[in-house]
């Protein structure tokens, strides 16, 4: 293969030498250049790494458990939002004013919400879990739609099923990525990133109503009637709404839906024209972090490769499990800018949304059986145990 051939290969990633049973199938030449995703043959990389880390630190499984703090970050950022909600409940919504606060205070005090919520799907606030569903209801509060019930069997069968074409929701649909081929396709994308996380696991497939989401039906519901009568007037209810599109649209913390599985180059912060040829023998990067300021707003979610290798490690402790493993850590690509994330991405032209990897099959679904209270506890059932691999 010569040079030409980079980037424009459908790939056939290698796990790494601790998996040499998961041999890749052989590369094929891809039809349609930059336009098609990269196929994996492999499991996915993290229960890989997260093995060959235990091996070698098996002390870090002592950082698995609850934060007792989350609860308190989550009491403290709901307030403040519906206090700004209220201060402007006579403020127009095309005033400055109002415009300003949900871009700059309220996208990223939501933003933090989205985060709260994704920590708390993971059991890492309480060790029971009915009490991280609740908390997870409370923390959607500010959010003015309800999703956190839903939320949370999609992205844990994420974890468990990274890549995997048909489970994997977090993926873009080949009719995105094709549609959406272009600048002006991929700024829209960044536009309106929030609803296609909303709205595409509809089109992948569905899972049935359970009681927790009735729940957080009622709950919200009422939180918007009783706000909307309190202050008579539907503006702070637009309020918490527009923040929390500004929160997954071109906002600095929006960035890390598009930093953490898109594929951008083999090193760190280069553009993929500039990648070194194509090599079946080194991984295509699935998952990618950042370690930048914007982690103090957003529960260390660019720690995102660390998350992945172990879920049930809360967001205080991923800075020290990633000290403790830093040898894991340091030759993997990772991202310096988040802005510059969403700049490349819309002007890149190597990069968009046909750069993700896939595989056809691993993995499982999570919450298919109707449970809603006591649906699979990924995180405090890998605290108790991990069965010696971090995973069940």
């Amino acid at each position: 293969m010569a040079s030409s051939t980079t980037v424009k290969t459908r790939a056939s990633t290698k796990i790494a030498a601790s998996s040499p049973a998961q041999a890749p199938l052989p590369a094929d030449t891809a039809k349609g250049g930059y336009e098609q995703f990269f196929w994996s043959y492999t499991e996915e990389p993290h229960r890989s790494r997260r093995r060959a880390i235990i091996k070698a630190h098996p002390e870090i499984t002592k950082l698995c458990g609850p934060e007792p703090l989350t609860k308190w970050l989550v009491l403290g950022v709901v307030s403040l939002q519906i206090a700004c909600a209220w201060m402007l409940r006579d403020t127009h919504p095309l005033n400055w004013k109002f415009l300003a606060t949900a871009y700059v205070i309220g996208a990223t005090l939501n933003q933090n919400l989205f985060l709260a919520i994704h920590e708390i799907s993971h059991n890492l606030a309480f060790k029971e879990g009915w009490k991280n569903r609740i908390l997870a209801v409370f923390a959607n509060l500010p959010i003015g739609i309800p999703y956190s019930a839903s939320f949370r069997p999609y992205h844990l069968t994420h974890h468990k099923s990274l890549g995997v074409d048909g489970l994997d929701t977090d993926l873009p649909t080949a009719f995105e990525a094709l549609f959406l081929n272009s600048i002006a396709g991929k700024a829209f994308f960044c536009t309106f990133q929030i609803l296609f996380y909303a709205v595409r696991p509809m089109f992948v497939y569905s899972l049935p109503v359970t009681n927790i989401q009735i729940f957080n039906v009622i709950v919200q519901v009422a939180f918007d009637y009783i706000l909307i009568t309190l202050t008579g007037s539907w503006k702070p209810l637009l309020y918490l709404i527009m923040s929390s599109f500004l929160a997954g649209s071109i906002h600095p913390c929006a960035a890390h839906f598009i930093a953490e599985h898109y594929v951008f180059a083999r090193g760190e912060g280069g553009s993929m024209k500039k990648r070194t040829p194509y090599d079946p023998t080194i991984p295509i990067p699935e998952t990618y972090s950042y370690y930048g300021p914007l982690n103090l707003f957003t529960y260390n979610v660019g720690l995102h490769n660390e998350h992945h290798d172990f879920p049930a490690v809360p967001w205080t402790r991923l800075p020290k499990l990633h000290s403790m493993a830093k040898e894991f850590y340091a030759d993997l690509p990772h991202h310096k800018s988040w802005v510059y994330v969403i700049w490349q991405f819309i002007l890149d032209d190597a990069v968009g949304l046909w750069c993700r990897v896939k595989r056809k099959e691993g993995g499982r679904l999570v919450g298919g059986s109707g449970g809603g209270w006591k649906e699979e506890e990924l995180g405090s059932n890998e605290s108790k145990g991990l069965h010696a691999e971090g995973v069940r």
